[in-house]
Formats: structure tokens, C-alpha cells, sequence
């Protein structure tokens, strides 16, 4: 709550209507106290009169004490909320905030649906130790001292000890069976983070699930995670059980010994009745603060469980930090250089081997080779997802190291193979390339990545609904809206991972004239699968086990002869493969029409 005033002063005002409910709650076993005397036969006999206005009087007494210390509580409540709720949002937004900034090898091994719960369960935690520990520990624990306090003086240091003994009993017993039952709840947990994780990813690949008709088998492995929640949630009601009722046999005796004994003052006329029922009612407030307190004592242990791991998530640190004088990237044409990059994952697996080469600025070189060459490593450590091991990454002459990430990454767009959007608009997901562009840019963007006549063409046009990660688009496009999302951003340095590898022909051919428009003027990197789709570049460098072993342009490294060549030939070979398949599917729908 630092500099805000306003929350501080909510604090104080609902501590003070805290110790005021409390107070009140206090007196009011004694208004009830007198009103029973009054009523008592031979109390008053006197006056017949006075017995008829008197216990009216302390009834309403009674019953509006009653409504002021609910009405405090209610007040306090009502005050402190908006404390709450603001510490609630902070801790969201600096958790979100937080896993934004982790790395991505982080993400790369999180589980989407655990990770949620974690975070569920770990917020829900918080909440209830900021309204429980302030509210009702420690009035609870002020109301037990102040009680214990009335029975010393009006009752004796016996009536004290009794239900002093009887609280420390409560109070040990149950730290004793909350404590031993707190490994049900972990694995409780932990079988309840593994059931959602698992429904959340079949559900994430549902259109999988359906091609392999694997149905039954998802459900199979769901209840297999639910039945093993069902036993540890079984294991720790049980628990849950024998904790109640052990508390229920300490109260109740507890409160059985204090009655006999203040029974046995009023039979020897020490007591009246109305003290008889005071001490009765002193008992009963408070028990049930200490009973709730038992409750309350074993949800904090279990938010703390619940606590643990999404604290742990928030002491991890990013693989990938900013130098402390790191300085703003100053764009002047955007000239990529390698100079002998190194780079692996793990010690056993270097990816990249002493890499060097440029990219000047305004021109397109393309990256190629088989699978696991490095081609997409080179675009992750350039937007620095990953800190190279050896050697150096400039921008326009820049380490970029030395620069700020952010910076970095405003300048260079993506354009992925496998495009996810967000479940919104198609709008939004174009802006988002940049949040504060007009309809008008975003428009512009979109034709100048060729959907703007396809999205008109919707009954909601730019308003329509994508679905999750864009599944209500096909391939192509969601495709044109990550290249209308990227020029809308306007980078200096563009990187084409191989952005059309998973289309058909004809489609490939639209979205690679609207690759080809925003390369204009840009430093582009391609890595690529297809090799038509390059033949234009400025330079191809062909990579293999992380190695550079050929580089220029293609009509030279056809001259060659080496392993450019030799993919070349491959991918024509299987194209010329595809089309007489694609004739011979069309063979017989020719015939037809002969005959």
C-alpha cells in the first residue's frame, strides 16, 4: 500500500469498528443476564410494575446491541474491502506481469492447465489470509482473552482455569491433527492440478483427439487422474471428520465442567439465575469463535499449501536478463551480423558451431537445411528467447546483448509457421501487432496482406469472432492476419520462419506475394522449407548439424553442385511426384466426361 493514504485510512477505520464490534458483542451476554434476573421469580417483588417496564427496557437494549456489533462487523467488512481486493489485483497483475517476463524455456516446459490452477488456488490463498488473520484471528483471539478476563473477576480463577485449560486443549489438538493431515491435502492437490492439466490439453487438441477417434481413451486417462483425486479427497475428509469431532468433545466438556460448577453456585445461592446464564452464554461466544477458529487455523494451513507453489513460481528467475546499462537498440537501416555464434540447449547438444554471417540492411537472406540444422534456433536467439554461448549478435552494430530487450523485439517482426491467434476479433488480433493503431491502419495493414476483401466479406466483417487460436480460419487465413499484424507493427528487421511451409500451392503463392510486399525496404531473415519460395533471396546460406556449409545466391549454388543442389533436385523430384498423383486423381472425372 505504498503512497496510497486512502487505503491506509480504510485499514485504521476497519480495525476501529473491529474492537468496537467486539466490545459490543461482549456486553451483550450481560444485557441477557439482566433481563433473565428481572424476569427471575422473588427478584424483584416489590413492585409488580417495575418488573413489567424493566425487562422490556433490557431487551431492547439487548436486541440493539446485538444489531451494533453486526452492524460494525458489517461496516468493517464493507470498509476494508476495497483493501482487500486491491491487494488481490496487485499480486495478479504482478504474477501475470511475472510470467510475461520468465523465459521462454520456462514456458516451453509448463503445463497450461496446472499452471492455471496454481495460480487459482494460490490467489484464493491470499485472499482468505487477508480477510481471515486480520478479521477473525485476531478478534477471536482479543475475545477469548477478554472473556477469560470476565471470568476471573466475576467468577473466580477457577472458572478461568477451566476454560483457559480447555482452550490451550482445543487449541493444541488441533494444530496437532491439522498438521498431520496437511499430505492428504498436498496430494489432494496435486492429483486435482493433474486432472485439470490433463482435460485442458485433450481439450486444447481436440480436432487431434478426433482424428485418431481417441475419445474413449481421454476419458480413460481423465478418470484415472479423477479416481486418484477421489481417493486423496476421500482420505482427507475423513481426516477432516476425526478433527471435528475431537473438537466437539473438548468443547463440550469443557462447557459441561464450567455449568456444573456455576449450577452448583447458584443451588448454594452464590449465583443468580441470570449469572447462571451468563456463564452459559460467555461459553457459547466464546466457543464459537474458537470452533471457528479451528476452521479458520486449518484453511490457513491449507492456503499456505496452496500457497507454496505459486510463490515458488514467483521466485523463479528469467534465464534472460536486461545488463544493468543496457541502452535503447538504435535502428539505422537494421544490418544483422553473426559473429561466431555458438549455441546449445544442453552440453551433449550444440546446435550452433561457430556461425558468421550479414544480413545489410534492406536485403533478404534466406536460411536453409534439414530438420534440427539450427535454421529456427538462429531466429530465437536473435530475438533473444535465448543467450548465445559463445560469439556475438549485432544490430546495426549494436551487441544485443547490450541492449534492452524490448527494444530488440519492437524491432523485429515475426511472421511463425504455426500461427496462434487470441480468442477475439479480427481486429483485435491485427492490432495487436500494434494496440494503439487506428481502424483505418488496421484496415490498410490487412490489404496490404490481401484479407481485407476476405474479412469484408464476413457478415461481422472485422468484428468476427476467430475461436480459439484462430480455428475458425483456415490455414492461409490466419496466416494473412499474423503478416497484416506484423506490418501494422512496422518493424525494421522482419524474420520469416518458415511462414508457409504447412500451406498448398496456391495458397502458399498469395501469402508469399504478400511476404515478398512487406520484405520491401526490410532486413529479412527466411528460414525456409520450401526452396521455391527463396530463389530471389540476396544470400542462402544452407545449414547443416549447426554448421554453415554452403552460402550465395541460388543460381550459384546450383552451379555448384553440393548440398544445395542436392535438396534442390529432392524437392523437385517430389513435386513432380505430387503433380502426376494430383493427374491421376483428376483421370477419371476426364474419362467420364469423354464418355
Amino acid at each position: 500500500m505504498k503512497g496510497r493514504w486512502d487505503l491506509r485510512t480504510r485499514v485504521v477505520f476497519a480495525m476501529i469498528f473491529l474492537v468496537t464490534a467486539k466490545l459490543i458483542g461482549i456486553y451483550v451476554p450481560f444485557l441477557f443476564k439482566d433481563a433473565v434476573d428481572a424476569l427471575t421469580p422473588n427478584f424483584q417483588a416489590d413492585a409488580k410494575a417495575v418488573v413489567l417496564v424493566l425487562p422490556v427496557a433490557v431487551v431492547l437494549g439487548y436486541g440493539l446491541a446485538r444489531i451494533m456489533s453486526l452492524f460494525f462487523g458489517e461496516i468493517r467488512d464493507a470498509v476494508f474491502a476495497k483493501v482487500g481486493q486491491n491487494a488481490l489485483r496487485n499480486v495478479a497483475l504482478n504474477t501475470f506481469r511475472h510470467l510475461h517476463n520468465l523465459s521462454l524455456s520456462f514456458h516451453m516446459e509448463r503445463k497450461t492447465g496446472g499452471l492455471s490452477r496454481v495460480i487459482e488456488r494460490g490467489t484464493r490463498g491470499i485472499d482468505f489470509l487477508l480477510r481471515f488473520m486480520l478479521f477473525n484471528i485476531l478478534p477471536t483471539l482479543l475475545e477469548i482473552v477478554l472473556i477469560t478476563a470476565v471470568f476471573w473477576t466475576k467468577f473466580g480463577f477457577l472458572y478461568a482455569l477451566v476454560t483457559f485449560g480447555c482452550l490451550v486443549s482445543y487449541i493444541f489438538f488441533t494444530i496437532y491433527i491439522t498438521d498431520w493431515r496437511l499430505k492428504f491435502r498436498r496430494e489432494m492437490n496435486k492429483q486435482d492440478t493433474d486432472a485439470n492439466t490433463k482435460a485442458i490439453d485433450s481439450l486444447l487438441n481436440f480436432e487431434t483427439v478426433k482424428y485418431f477417434t481417441n475419445e474413449a481413451h481421454e476419458a480413460r486417462r481423465y478418470d484415472v487422474a479423477l479416481a486418484k483425486f477421489e481417493k486423496a479427497s476421500v482420505r482427507s475428509q475423513a481426516s477432516l471428520a476425526l478433527l471435528n469431532v475431537g473438537q466437539s468433545i473438548i468443547i463440550s466438556a469443557g462447557l459441561v465442567i464450567v455449568l456444573l460448577m456455576a449450577g452448583q453456585g447458584v443451588v448454594d445461592g452464590r449465583f443468580t439465575i441470570g449469572e447462571f446464564v451468563l456463564v452459559n452464554s460467555l461459553l457459547i461466544q466464546i466457543y464459537m469463535p474458537l470452533n471457528f477458529l479451528g476452521f479458520v487455523y486449518r484453511e490457513i494451513k491449507q492456503a499456505l499449501v496452496d500457497m507454496e507453489k505459486m510463490f515458488g513460481m514467483i521466485r523463479q528467475q528469467s534465464d534472460i536478463n536486461d545488463a544493468p546499462d543496457a541502452a535503447t537498440l538504435k535502428i539505422n537501416g537494421g544490418a544483422v551480423e553473426f559473429e561466431n555464434v555458438s549455441f546449445h540447449y544442453a552440453e551433449n547438444r550444440k546446435i550452433l558451431k561457430d556461425v558468421s554471417f550479414t544480413v545489410d540492411a534492406g536485403t533478404t537472406t534466406a536460411i536453409v537445411g534439414a530438420s534440427g540444422a539450427g535454421k529456427s534456433t538462429i531466429s530465437r536467439i536473435l530475438f533473444r528467447f535465448y543467450d548465445i554461448t559463445a560469439g556475438r549478435i549485432l544490430v546495426d552494430g549494436q551487441d544485443i546483448k547490450d541492449v534492452t530487450q524490448k527494444s530488440l523485439r519492437q524491432q523485429i517482426g515475426v511472421v511463425p509457421q504455426d500461427t496462434v491467434l487470441f480468442n477475439d476479433t479480427i481486429r483485435y488480433n491485427i492490432r495487436y501487432g500494434r494496440p494503439d493503431a487506428t481502424d483505418e491502419e488496421v484496415e490498410n495493414a490487412a490489404r496490404h496482406a490481401q484479407i481485407h476483401d476476405f474479412v469484408m466479406g464476413l457478415p461481422e466483417g472485422y468484428d468476427s469472432e476467430v475461436g480459439e487460436r484462430g480455428l475458425k480460419l483456415s490455414g492461409g487465413e490466419k496466416q494473412r492476419v499474423a503478416i497484416a499484424r506484423t506490418i501494422l507493427k512496422d518493424p525494421a528487421i522482419l524474420l520469416l520462419d518458415e511462414a508457409t511451409s504447412a500451406l498448398d500451392s496456391e495458397t502458399e503463392l498469395g501469402i508469399q506475394q504478400a511476404l515478398e510486399k512487406i520484405s520491401e525496404s526490410r532486413t529479412t531473415i527466411v528460414i525456409a522449407h520450401r526452396l521455391s519460395t527463396i530463389v530471389n533471396a540476396n544470400e542462402i546460406i544452407v545449414l547443416d548439424a549447426g554448421e554453415i556449409v554452403e552460402r550465395g545466391t541460388h543460381d550459384d549454388l546450383l552451379t555448384r553442385k553440393g548440398a544445395y543442389f542436392s535438396m534442390w533436385q529432392k524437392q523437385k523430384e517430389a513435386t513432380a511426384v505430387l503433380q502426376k498423383l494430383e493427374e491421376l486423381d483428376e483421370l477419371p472425372s476426364k474419362l467420364d466426361k469423354k464418355v
